[in-house]
């Protein structure tokens, strides 16, 4: 960056916290070990719809899967979503979870302890791989062009986005920079490009590191 230019501003915009759907668990949980054992058994459903999702894409999801594959009964999986939507919902809000706390308390680099621009590296090939595999999950979760961008989830990961150009490049205008590194790993974006153009995820992790490494004038490697 010229030494001419002035320095951008760095505005300091809160990150919110992530908008996770709450879904009940069923009824009788008021004692703590039931909310445990429910907790348990809900997590090991969403395990199993994951599986399926990535193995026979969301189309292929359904309760009786899910039962099968968890090896309950079809009527557990009913009580705990409801239907296929709150299920699809359900299973959104899991993953998100597991990913924001992978890059809040992870390990490094994608979590706390790693230089700035190899969290940032590793956040984006996360996330990459993340969409790669549930990637009909999240282009049926796309929300609509007036919430696009202000989606609290996006938010969220746009927000860390942020702070970790704010530690990496603090001269730069981050938060505009964050709009458009997050543009590369847009669902919708990486749909295109995998599935109608061809490439591999692994060549779109290669391009997200040269990205990085080009907008924060670091290595490639991480």
């Amino acid at each position: 960056m010229s030494a001419a230019l002035p320095p951008f501003p760095k505005p300091q915009e809160p990150v919110d916290q992530p908008e996770v759907l709450q879904l009940g668990i069923g009824s009788g949980e008021d004692e703590p070990c039931l909310r445990a054992d429910a907790a348990r058994n809900r997590a090991r459903l969403l395990e199993a719809a994951a599986r399926l999702v990535a193995e026979h894409g969301a189309a292929g999801l359904t309760m009786e899967a899910v039962a099968a594959a968890a090896q309950v009964g079809k009527g557990t999986v009913f009580r705990r979503f409801g239907d296929r939507t709150g299920l699809l919902m359900a299973l959104l809000d899991h993953s998100e979870k597991k990913f924001q706390a992978a890059f809040l308390s992870g390990p490094p680099p994608l979590g706390p302890g790693a230089p700035p621009v190899q969290r940032l590296q590793a956040f984006g090939c996360a996330l990459l791989r993340r969409s790669a595999d549930e990637l009909d999950l999240q282009l049926a979760a796309e929300p609509g062009a007036d919430r696009r961008f202000t989606a609290a989830p996006r938010r969220f990961l746009r927000g860390h986005v942020t702070l970790l150009l704010r530690q990496a490049v603090p001269d730069a205008d981050c938060e505009l920079l964050a709009h458009t590194l997050m543009a590369y790993l847009d669902p919708a974006l990486l749909n295109h490009l995998t599935r109608q153009c061809g490439m591999s995820v692994e060549r779109l992790e290669a391009g997200w590191l040269d990205l990085v490494a080009r907008v924060t004038g670091a290595a490639s490697s991480p």
